[in-house]
């Protein structure tokens, strides 16, 4: 045990506290100045460290009953697929691993769509019946982010590739980083 200025020993750091060191004045002027909790400055100092060269984007569905975050790259790679279920929807996503992926509310306002081989997860909210993401066969471990459903200022760039949907084992089979999307 090291020992205070008065010559008592330290008491050791709480469950869940450390000890900062030189550094905790810093700390704390950090946590004043951008008005944080203790919890919302590690989460910012983590996200910045562990997402680096990527946004923090959000978005959700048009009545906002869905509201999410996800980080991605600026320039966002968008598919826009030509199977049954996209082509009706108009649906074009960018891919992203589950873990990137903070659906903030609405949980309860979500119905889920499912057909054929039931391994997509089409989920929409229940009142607009917008679907802002999705669970998509091709990466069940990530989720599918709809570019539209983003709120404004995120996105720099959006390059679109056309995926053959109708052929989704063929293309999914000869796409050499599709499945690689969706790993942290």
């Amino acid at each position: 045990r090291r020992k205070k200025a008065g010559g008592s020993p330290a008491q050791p750091p709480g469950p869940g506290a450390f000890d900062l060191g030189s550094q905790s004045g810093r700390w704390a002027a950090f946590q004043e100045r951008h008005r944080l909790s203790c919890e919302e400055a590690a989460r910012l100092l983590l996200d910045a460290y562990e997402y680096r060269g990527l946004v923090k984007h959000t978005g959700g569905c048009h009545c906002g009953a869905i509201r999410f975050e996800v980080w991605a790259a600026a320039d966002l790679h968008v598919f826009n697929c030509n199977c049954s279920i996209c082509t009706k929807k108009q649906n074009r996503h960018f891919i992203v691993p589950a873990s990137r992926f903070k659906l903030l509310k609405g949980a309860d306002n979500l119905t889920t769509y499912t057909f054929n081989t039931h391994c997509a997860q089409h989920t929409f909210c229940k009142t607009c019946g917008v679907q802002s993401f999705y669970t998509p066969r091709s990466n069940p471990d990530g989720y599918g982010i709809a570019p539209h459903c983003l709120d404004d200022g995120t996105v720099q760039t959006t390059v679109t590739e056309d995926i053959n949907g109708k052929e989704w084992e063929k293309a999914v089979k000869e796409h050499k980083t599709i499945r690689n999307m969706s790993k942290p």
